[in-house]
């Protein structure tokens, strides 16, 4: 057991913890935050994915470790009152059916508009290919990012 810090949605967080233990389970077990969503366990759905230092990660594959001292933003560091462009869009667009890759699906849609602010569908397709959403919405989530990146 070792102890690290972590920044995690502007509050700083020490825990005791296995060095190999995921990231996705410090944030959910030891920290409480349970927005984010376990999937597959081997980084392949993206229903995990948090930033870290500002990057799209998988935090299922992540050993905490890693992260120690990182600034590390959630789905619940986008806003605490759903007011984020992109969740208000994915609301507006009625995107999730059951709703359990959506954390993961907004997180790595608001890593692709920092980088790009108007994407086009090829620069959302790119970004978004290794989110896998079960219920198929693909088609409502590139729509709610269109409208999202005209919100920022």
């Amino acid at each position: 057991m070792a102890t690290y810090t972590l920044t995690v949605n502007g509050n700083k967080h020490r825990v005791n913890v296995e060095d190999d233990m995921p990231l996705l389970w410090v944030l959910r077990d030891e920290i409480g935050l349970t927005g984010t969503k376990f999937g597959c366990g081997r980084g392949l759905c993206g229903t995990c994915t948090i930033h870290l230092d500002g990057e799209p990660t998988r935090s299922c594959m992540t050993p905490v470790e890693y992260a120690d001292g990182s600034e590390i933003t959630t789905i619940e560091g986008l806003s605490n009152d759903v007011s984020h462009p992109l969740q208000q869009a994915w609301i507006d667009e009625e995107v999730p059916q059951c709703g359990y890759c959506q954390s993961g699906q907004i997180m790595t849609a608001a890593a692709l508009l920092k980088r790009i602010p108007d994407p086009s569908d090829d620069d959302i397709d790119v970004a978004m290919k290794m989110n896998l959403c079960r219920c198929g919405t693909y088609q409502r989530i590139r729509k709610a990012i269109h409208k999202a990146a005209k919100g920022i």
